[in-house]
């Protein structure tokens, strides 16, 4: 599994993992995968749905499995933002390639996200983003290799400083083949 590239995005909803992926993928000529459309194909549901219906907990509990089944290379993989509650999961990706995390502000995040209804965010009632984000935050930072840091960045500036990172580690992994 060494031989596998893939650039797995990990952080708060909002922060462009899905938009910044696709460009990402496109820059680098990877495929892209969105794990909230896995986990909408497995349920046939919208997030939402699927959160309303079941609870977090059963949601955790799919998004974990789901994600722990990924197959792929040479894949830009964005996860949703609660990827990082499921153990498995995570040991999975991170087996499967470089874990980014885009970094951006609470306040932006805020700013970004204005349909917290619709938009399928794990969150348990009478919590708040900022709520989340408190939570959360460890956790990007414990599984993440690289600590991608977006505020004050247009999304092509992340674009450009992710494709410098990822061309740093292709080559890397490049010399490291040549040299055994």
């Amino acid at each position: 599994m060494k031989d596998r590239m893939n650039f797995i995005l990990i952080g708060m909803p909002g922060s462009g993992k899905s938009t910044i992926g696709v460009l990402l993928a496109k820059a680098l000529n990877f495929d892209f995968l969105d794990t909230d459309i896995l986990i909408q194909k497995k349920t046939g549901k919208k997030l939402y749905e699927t959160i309303n219906e079941k609870g977090v907990d059963a949601f955790l509990a799919i998004e974990n499995d789901v994600l722990s089944q990924i197959e792929v290379d040479r894949t830009i993989i964005a996860t949703g933002g609660s990827a990082v509650f499921g153990k498995e999961a995570m040991e999975h990706l991170m087996a499967l390639g470089k874990i980014i995390y885009l970094d951006l502000s609470c306040d932006e995040i805020i700013r970004r996200v204005n349909n917290i209804k619709t938009r399928g965010i794990v969150m348990k009632k009478g919590k708040t983003m900022e709520d989340i984000y408190r939570e959360r935050v460890p956790l990007y930072q414990k599984y993440a290799q690289f600590n991608f840091k977006c505020d004050q960045l247009t999304m092509e500036e992340c674009v450009s400083g992710l494709v410098e990172y990822a061309n740093q580690i292709k080559y890397e992994e490049e010399k490291e083949r040549t040299q055994e």
